[in-house]
């Protein structure tokens, strides 16, 4: 445990972020596998569902949550399989 007043806060404040980050992360692989699952399934709402997650594979590029390239890799792989079910 820590003793210096900056140090208590730093992990509070370590704690929150984590926490933050840690349901961004949930919420965007709960989005890309609908995506999948709704492309799979030829579901009338697949454009939406993939919309939807490729906007929160953005999102987590930008807060840093994921590296740029895995996110364009996330998003091509997604938008693939959904031209292929056209």
């Amino acid at each position: 445990m820590p003793n210096i007043k900056s140090a208590k806060k730093r992990v509070k404040v370590i704690a929150t972020k984590t926490a933050q980050n840690k349901a961004t992360k949930s919420a965007l692989k709960t989005a890309v596998k609908k995506a999948y699952v709704a492309v799979d399934t030829n579901a009338d709402n697949k454009a939406e569902a993939v919309r939807l997650a490729i906007k929160k594979i953005d999102k987590a590029a930008a807060k840093g949550l994921m590296h740029k390239n895995t996110a364009a890799r996330s998003k091509a792989s997604l938008m693939k399989r959904l031209n292929a079910s056209a």
